[in-house]
């Protein structure tokens, strides 16, 4: 493309970012047939509710175009069970540009421009007309005219003003100052007694409240590498700790790890087993998802017959081979040929988006994938039952696996939660589950209690060799940090220089120029303040964005899954997540986000994430310090005060390092002295 081509179409794509929402009706925009449609939303409004969902959508627009678009409106309200708008669609390719490309009056704006693009990139995408992201219904906005919108105003904003987002509605530009964040999130913060999925399903068809999920609502998702260092943690975690292997063990060849899912972040978990050096088979009811997957790398082979997959199975388990299979059909359908065969399934887990099990998130069995989407519109109690019954002969298939000794845990997908609901023996009867959640065993103890998490960043040149330079950087100083790590935590030390010296080998770029690596507090710290100074010496040509995950050492409280290894009775407790967030905005950070709902459920989850635009500047170095140094060890100080004995540790040294820290730390009681109080004060009198 010649010169002057590329100043054309920056131009003319700088000109539609500016002009928001069109004075006149668009055409409506092509539609690629290969792109991966949500299914039909449940509409559960009453007349009256119909009407007002038409009159909110209506009012983005100016009256003299009202009797073109109320029908329109209505007609996609009845057939998709929510006004998208689809004809405000842009008609420009929707990916990540380099930073110069967006029209701003300040840098971070044009950041979250391009981390907005990012998100809703087809090859990032769930389902990305329907401004899906991942997990089936976690959306950045809920309809065109607010991206629209939303974008024009990010083209106007200086930096002395800041953007509120209402589930996905730009509130406007208010007055704020450098320091505040440019952007302030919210999605699907209710009242709590109406945080029921039902309220969730008639607000959002009414267009007044969405489900961010966790990075899609907060421009913060990377694709499935979001997830993927996450993910080869917990297998090799989960194989160090349930197959009695050493705990340096680097992988775990000649074991297979068996889940379902390859559609948002479930995609990671096929190219996490190969780096974990393992079988990974993964089932995908959905045809779209398999391609994709398969076209960018992150599964090797797909099988649609189980006994040629049985097959195959098996002889790459006795080969010790690293390789990622995709099973094209039903997990339920492949868990029961497994416990009728004797292949030998080691670890196995789950990644169906079960947060919204009656609403596309999980497909049961005896239905093919066009099937179910056309019955949970048509019958949605039958669609109900039939979910149900596909749980209960899922999770009885486990069991026979599990006796003959695969170890299962749920991801945090409210797998176990469902299961429950829908009459399986699961429960555990102290409030939890007789299988594990990951965190539960794995992540909790071993990671959030001593603050690593999923840290990550993007170039926002485009530049793959920004990206080169970058993961080099962030290698110089983990080597350094590895060296003098204590034995605490030596070996995420250790894992963490092994997985980003093979970050670039292995493939992991989906949409912007992007990298995920697991660290704590003094880590992220470091990274983030080299980064900042390759910037300003020019050995990074562009600015970077960091941020992290909303899974995460403090971003997230949610009993089934982050904070599953919190046991003071504080696990339903939201307080962390929300103060997370409310200290991020306080200490620099560029956009901050909290969210209701995320990969267990509408109501089951509090959960917040933050992006910082690092431009080389003294003022991104103080920021970056003095906010980094909090979203760590807020959730650091909670797990100690849980008295989790590596939180303890962790922030004993957090204190020891920086003097203007002080928390409060427990003391444990004698179990022997509790027990003979209660025992005394509540004997039958």
């Amino acid at each position: 493309m010649s010169p002057e081509t590329t100043a054309a179409r920056m131009t003319e794509f700088q000109h539609q970012l500016r002009a928001g929402i069109p004075d006149v009706l668009p055409p409506r925009p092509a539609e690629d047939p290969a792109i991966s449609r949500a299914p039909r939303r449940p509409l559960t409004l009453d007349d009256r509710q119909k009407r007002l969902a038409v009159r909110n959508a209506l009012r983005y627009f100016p009256e003299r175009l009202h009797a073109e678009l109320a029908p329109e409106f209505a007609a996609e309200l009845a057939e998709s069970g929510h006004i998208y708008m689809h004809r405000f669609r842009p008609a420009y390719a929707m990916q990540a540009r380099p930073l110069s490309w967006y029209p701003a009056a300040c840098p971070q704006a044009a950041a979250i421009m391009l981390m907005i693009q990012n998100n809703l990139d087809p090859a990032v995408a769930q389902h990305p007309y329907e401004l899906v992201t991942y997990g089936g219904n976690g959306a950045v906005f809920q309809n065109w005219a607010q991206y629209l919108l939303t974008m024009q105003y990010l083209t106007r904003m200086t930096d002395e003003q800041t953007l509120p987002v209402y589930s996905g509605h730009p509130l406007g530009l208010f007055p704020s100052h450098p320091d505040a964040p440019r952007v302030v999130v919210t999605n699907g913060m209710v009242v709590p007694s109406h945080s029921r999925v039902e309220d969730y399903t008639t607000m959002y068809a009414l267009g007044v409240s969405n489900y961010g999920q966790m990075t899609a609502g907060s421009y913060m998702y990377i694709g499935p590498q979001g997830i993927v260092h996450g993910t080869t943690i917990a297998i090799l975690g989960a194989g160090r700790l349930y197959l009695d292997l050493p705990q340096d063990a680097p992988t775990l060849a000649g074991r297979v790890y068996l889940s379902s899912g390859l559609g948002g972040m479930s995609g990671a978990q096929g190219k996490a087993a190969v780096i974990a050096g393992c079988v990974g088979v993964i089932a995908e009811i959905n045809p779209a998802a398999v391609a994709k997957r398969k076209a960018q790398g992150w599964v090797d082979e797909v099988y649609t017959s189980l006994p040629e997959l049985l097959d195959r199975v098996g002889r790459a388990r006795a080969g010790g081979e690293a390789v990622a299979i995709a099973y094209q059909g039903n997990i339920v359908d492949l868990w029961e040929a497994l416990a009728d065969s004797d292949v030998t399934i080691d670890l196995a887990s789950d990644q169906t988006s079960l947060h919204i099990p009656y609403t596309g998130g999980y497909y049961p069995a005896g239905l093919s994938f066009e099937e179910s989407n056309a019955l949970m519109a048509s019958d949605p109690a039958d669609f109900r039952d039939r979910v149900q019954a596909s749980l209960r002969r899922h999770l009885a298939a486990i069991d026979r696996c599990a006796a003959r000794g695969t170890r299962f845990w749920d991801y945090g997908n409210a797998f176990l939660l469902e299961c429950d609901r829908a009459g399986c023996e699961v429960a555990r009867g102290d409030g939890g589950f007789r299988y594990p959640s990951y965190v539960e065993d794995v992540m909790g103890p071993s990671c959030f209690d001593y603050g690593f998490g999923p840290f990550r960043w993007v170039c926002t040149s485009g530049d793959p060799a920004d990206l080169a330079m970058s993961d080099r950087i962030a290698e110089e100083v983990i080597e350094i940090m590895t060296a003098k790590a204590p034995a605490q935590t030596s070996q995420q030390y250790r894992d963490n220089l092994r997985w980003i010296r093979q970050a670039g080998v292995n493939n992991l770029v989906v949409g912007s120029q992007a990298r995920i690596l697991y660290s704590d507090a003094e880590g992220r710290r470091a990274i983030a303040a080299a980064f900042n100074r390759a910037i300003m010496r020019g050995q990074i040509s562009a600015p970077i964005v960091i941020g992290r995950d909303h899974h995460d050492v403090s971003g997230t409280d949610s009993p089934y899954r982050e904070t599953a290894n919190i046991r003071d009775g504080s696990m339903f407790c939201a307080d962390m997540a929300v103060q997370n967030f409310l200290g991020d905005g306080c200490r620099g950070a560029t956009w901050v986000s909290l969210h209701n709902g995320g990969g267990v459920g509408w109501g089951e989850v509090i959960n917040g994430g933050f992006g910082m635009l690092l431009d080389g500047s003294a003022d991104a170095d103080r920021r970056l310090h003095q906010m980094l140094h909090w979203d760590v060890n807020n959730g650091v100080a909670r797990r100690a005060w849980a008295r989790n004995e590596g939180a303890e540790f962790a922030i004993r040294r957090a204190m020891d390092q920086e003097p203007g820290l002080t928390v409060t730390m427990p003391a444990h009681a004698d179990d022997d002295l509790v027990n003979q109080a209660v025992d005394e004060a509540f004997k039958a009198k």
